[in-house]
């Protein structure tokens, strides 16, 4: 295959698809928004899966670098009422097949595998456009352009390649996240790392609840869940970090101190994220020359399949590419045959995560599907 395929994005999806060329010999540019690779944190951990992203990481030639990264322990769960009982408790036994990572980590060993200069920085896409026979041209915020045979939007949900494609646009679902850090836990914080564990921590009521995971060096990373309009938390001020957690903080009124001071003691300025879905059907006619992937092609409620879904999607387009590389045509259509009923399936799923942890049941709907019993009346 001869044809140069021109990349938009530098995550996990984007990369993934670039190493998966790069092995089979097909040349590949990642075009990037941010300034560098440290530009901003990548977020927190991940669990990958075992039959979507640890398949892709085996495409990509990675799977034993990947298991360098992985920390153990960090497949416990526990599951807190609102007033700090244990629900579940479950340890990691080591017989769990969707091993933790950090996203950055992830990220960088990706990064590290591609050839210099695969990753072009600092170019941010102000919009894209149809040449015809096939051909796109992408145009950067700073005026430059660039023209490709085969144009991949790997650019998440807010993707300007998308419009290439589909008129669809991400909706708002009614959930916002505020994220913030808790530094050193085990001594600084030691009874909100207790609540946490050596893993992940779901502590639920219906339309909120704290997220929590365990990272490196005693880290905390936690996610305040609240299911509000958008014009709620615009209305917080969250350039007063003090005000804007007292705020969110006031919305956990009785519940437990050690799950309060996950926000209300955290180390990290709050960062207020909103959720936005496509339609779960998204797909459109196919169109020379341009494709989609992850989020930018199925962007579903948060359901642990989203990293890994971006992954497996770059996979399964590379092999496709290197196995009809005279016909890219026919390449597209198989990747994009398969993955619309995939990411249609990851959207489905998603709705049922997200009942399941804010529905009328929380927390006991996760308890029930955590530990594999019906409640009785």
């Amino acid at each position: 295959m001869t044809t140069h395929v021109t990349i938009i994005g530098a995550g996990l999806g984007g990369l993934t698809l670039a190493r998966v060329l790069h092995l089979h010999g097909i040349p590949a540019t990642v075009y990037e928004a941010e300034v560098s690779p440290t530009a901003r944190t990548q977020g927190g951990m991940l669990d990958i899966h075992e039959g979507s992203g640890q398949p892709a990481l085996r495409a990509a030639g990675l799977i034993d670098e990947f298991r360098g990264l992985v920390l153990e322990g960090r497949q416990a769960v526990r599951v807190l009422d609102p007033d700090g009982t244990v629900l579940v408790d479950h340890a990691d036994d080591g017989t769990r097949g969707n091993p933790e990572v950090l996203r950055g980590e992830l990220r960088q060993m990706l990064l590290d595998s591609l050839p210099a200069g695969t990753v072009r920085w600092g170019h941010k896409v102000r919009v894209t456009r149809a040449l015809g026979a096939g051909r796109h041209e992408v145009t950067f915020a700073d005026g430059s352009t660039v023209s490709t045979g085969l144009l991949v939007g790997a650019d998440g949900a807010w993707s300007r390649v998308r419009p290439l494609l589909s008129r669809a646009a991400p909706e708002y679902i009614g959930m916002s996240y505020v994220e913030t850090c808790l530094f050193d836990a085990d001594t600084r914080h030691p009874a909100s790392a207790k609540a946490v564990g050596n893993g992940s921590l779901f502590a639920l009521a219906p339309g909120k609840g704290f997220l929590a995971h365990r990272e490196r060096s005693g880290t905390l990373h936690a996610y305040v869940m609240l299911a509000r309009p958008r014009d709620w938390f615009a209305a917080i001020d969250f350039t007063d970090s003090a005000a804007a957690t007292v705020r969110i903080a006031q919305e956990f009124d009785g519940w437990a101190p050690e799950l309060t001071a996950l926000i209300a003691d955290g180390d990290t300025a709050p960062v207020p994220r909103s959720l936005y879905a496509l339609p779960i059907e998204h797909r459109w006619e196919r169109q020379p020359g341009v494709t989609l992937l992850g989020d930018a092609a199925h962007l579903s409620l948060p359901n642990g399949e989203g990293a890994n879904l971006a992954m497996y999607d770059a996979a399964e387009l590379g092999r496709a590419l290197a196995a009809r590389p005279e016909d890219v045509e026919a390449a597209l259509t198989e990747y994009e045959q398969a993955m619309f009923p995939r990411g249609a399936a990851a959207a489905a799923e998603g709705i049922q995560v997200h009942e399941m942890f804010y529905g009328a049941g929380a927390p006991h709907s996760l308890v029930d599907m955590l530990t594999g019993h019906e409640r009785t009346p």
